[in-house]
């Protein structure tokens, strides 16, 4: 048996929420990063329970570029939710189903779906379970940081606007974009911690390599 990177999520709070905007929003986040990402994952996210996906990813880095993918699509669709995630390094008895994440056991897919369970309620949004435990426990720190940071965003407010920093990476070009002084967009990159943003993804994406 080999090991692969599962990633399963859910969305928080589904209940609460208009069920048939957010099955139609869930289902075009998903297929969009799925189309546009083939090569970083083994099966593709799969929609199984209506407000879970689960899939197998390429590798560590590719997992945690999907993390990134999901939810910065997630926020330039203005979709009304989030997503729990865990990320799981475990066996898989069944050869991969490289079509739709079904129809594949194994004591990892086992291992990932307990942990989704258990992290329902907990305040991280990432839980992450690797065989290398320095790596997995610096992932999970760093994701707790960058979600702080998603966390602190006034989306009602400022959505546009934080839309356009992670697409442009260039206050002087947002400024141009959305018609703004220089000068303001400025002190919106620092107020709204975009160094910081792009700074925490950087970190990441080099632990996980």
């Amino acid at each position: 048996m080999k090991d692969y990177i599962i990633l399963m999520a859910d969305i928080i709070r589904s209940g609460d929420k208009n069920q048939k905007k957010l099955m139609l929003n869930f289902k075009k986040l998903i297929d969009e990063v799925n189309d546009e990402n083939k090569s970083l994952m083994l099966s593709p996210m799969t929609i199984t329970l209506g407000d879970e996906f689960q899939g197998i990813a390429s590798n560590i880095q590719s997992a945690t570029r999907l993390l990134f993918l999901l939810q910065e699509k997630t926020l330039q669709m203005g979709a009304d939710f989030k997503l729990r995630y865990v990320m799981v390094e475990g066996a898989i008895e069944t050869p991969i189903n490289d079509k739709i994440a079904y129809g594949m056991m194994g004591e990892g897919l086992t291992k990932a779906r307990k942990l989704l369970e258990l992290s329902k309620g907990d305040d991280r949004n990432y839980h992450i379970e690797l065989k290398d435990e320095k790596k997995s426990a610096a992932l999970s720190d760093s994701l707790f940081l960058y979600q702080s940071i998603v966390d602190s965003w006034n989306l009602e407010r400022d959505h546009a606007l934080v839309v356009e920093f992670i697409k442009l990476d260039d206050y002087k070009k947002v400024a141009e974009k959305l018609n703004k002084t220089r000068s303001l967009m400025w002190k919106r990159r620092k107020s709204l911690q975009i160094d910081e943003y792009f700074s925490v993804k950087k970190v990441i994406n080099y632990i996980a390599a």
